[in-house]
């Protein structure tokens, strides 16, 4: 069965927006800038760039679905309280989420915040998407520890 090749281009335009807004988070955590600041700096300086690659060569970079990234990075910050909340509650006994890997914190932050407040956006996918994220930033047990906590926060909050 072939799969439509319009239907995937929103797909890898949302793959897209969750990795940026996962470097954006990342970047508002470690050097204190705001939610719009750094939604503009995306738009401005980051989505559809032509950058070079290996050879010297420009290549554009993968189309962002830009609405996704925005409403992901301001919904992080907006329900930050209730996102952390719901990631602390499901983490082991004498962790807190401050002692997580920065990387590791952005990512399990959006993933609950789709799970939380995306009900749009079916639960495997997001679960999916993350994990994978996860295994393009570490190569150890954390793709398993994003999977167990989202999972846990996806049954908390979409049953």
């Amino acid at each position: 069965m072939r799969s439509d090749p319009k239907s995937s281009v929103p797909k890898q335009a949302r793959s897209v927006a969750r990795l940026a807004a996962v470097q954006a988070l990342y970047q508002m955590e470690v050097s204190s800038a705001g939610a719009e600041t750094v939604i503009r700096e995306f738009a401005e300086h980051r989505f559809d760039r032509d950058v070079p690659n290996e050879s010297g060569e420009d290549m554009t970079l993968a189309h962002a679905d830009e609405a996704f990234f925005a409403d992901l990075v301001r919904g992080v910050v907006e329900h930050q309280k209730s996102v952390d909340n719901a990631i602390a509650k499901r983490l082991a006994s004498g962790w807190r989420l401050d002692r997580l890997d920065a990387t590791a914190r952005a990512i399990l932050r959006a993933g609950a915040y789709e799970l939380s407040y995306r009900a749009d956006v079916p639960t495997e996918v997001v679960i999916d998407e993350y994990v994978e994220l996860a295994k393009s930033f570490f190569e150890g047990p954390e793709p398993g520890f994003v999977n167990g906590a989202l999972d846990a926060v996806a049954q908390d909050t979409r049953r």
